[in-house]
């Protein structure tokens, strides 16, 4: 996790969507932000906005409720962005998989970058998988090379 961390240039501003959680994994990411763990420490800050923010955690299997208010967040959010999803509701959809009432999970209604598994996961994860998200957000943000080709 240091690797990961020793590379990030700024402030990594982060907000959550449940998607239909039963709440443990959002317990979890509190308590990543409690002094025990104290992600802040890391230049890692919760808002409370999308439009503020560089990655979306997402947390539940992705309730038909929730399918277009999820896009919706997406959407708002400036790019470069990363999401993680936050686990095993989230990132297949674990007990509630085919359920009549489930859109999900997560990477069937938008792009998921990082999947941290658990039921709940530690905070330990939770703050890695943010980690891993910088990694691709700073992908996205070096400049490209003369004679690079887009992709």
């Amino acid at each position: 996790m240091e690797r990961y961390l020793d590379i990030l240039p700024k402030s990594l501003w982060v907000t959550t969507c449940n998607s239909g959680s039963c709440n443990g994994c959002d317990i979890e990411i509190v308590a990543c932000i409690s002094p025990r763990y104290d992600i802040e420490r890391f230049g890692m800050k919760l808002v409370g906005t999308p439009r503020h923010a560089d990655v979306l955690i997402v947390t539940g299997p992705v309730t038909k409720y929730m399918t277009e208010r999820l896009r919706r967040i997406y959407e708002q959010m400036p790019d470069p962005k990363a999401v993680v999803v936050v686990g095993n509701c989230g990132s297949s959809g674990d007990v509630f998989y085919k359920s009549y009432n489930l859109d999900g999970p997560v990477d069937n209604v938008i792009p998921v970058d990082v999947y941290v598994h658990g039921c709940p996961p530690r905070p330990e994860a939770i703050i890695e998988g943010v980690a891993k998200a910088v990694m691709k957000l700073e992908s996205l943000r070096e400049p490209k090379k003369v004679g690079e080709a887009e992709s």
